[in-house]
């Protein structure tokens, strides 16, 4: 029993140590993002492809910044805007693994007629996600990742590196 004790502890404090190193490591390539121009040419720098490339693993270290309300010298076309770190995050995420746009803000455009030439899908959402709170979006992102539901969305059906969830 001591020796089953002691493992489970020397394991957390490692999952720990990991995830701190992670987001440290996660913070690093950020920083680069905030200063670029335009909102649309986000996913083609250097770091965002490589945060993009971690896949499905990065989601729920990368969700814990969606609440960060710094501002960025990043321009949202879209919304006629300056984003925030947090939206910067969101943005990554639903470039990662596409949202559920109408599960998690409560609105959804079928259409999908609006940012022109902008890939940040998102980002036409983000007013509707400041309006109704960050915090509460941050909420419900958290449980749509460990839903049961998130097994049957329809776009990870294509997602190449689509795992078992």
């Amino acid at each position: 029993m001591a020796k089953h004790l002691f493992i489970s502890t020397i394991l957390t404090l490692l999952l720990n140590i990991s995830v701190g190193q992670t987001k440290q490591f996660l913070d690093s390539l950020l920083l680069p993002l905030y200063e670029i121009d335009n909102s649309r040419d986000l996913s083609t720098i250097t770091q965002a492809k490589q945060i993009i490339g971690f896949g499905y693993k990065v989601l729920p270290i990368l969700s814990t910044y969606f609440t960060d309300t710094a501002l960025t010298k990043i321009k949202s076309e879209c919304q006629g805007t300056y984003l925030t770190k947090g939206e910067v995050s969101i943005i990554l995420c639903d470039r990662i693994e596409m949202m559920p746009y109408g599960t998690l803000t409560g609105i959804q455009n079928c259409l999908m007629e609006f940012c022109k030439d902008n890939p940040n899908w998102v980002e036409y959402y983000l007013d509707a996600i400041r309006r109704k709170g960050v915090t509460l979006f941050q909420e419900k992102y958290a449980h749509w990742l460990t839903s049961k539901d998130r097994k049957k969305w329809t776009p990870n059906i294509k997602n190449k590196k689509k795992r078992n969830l």
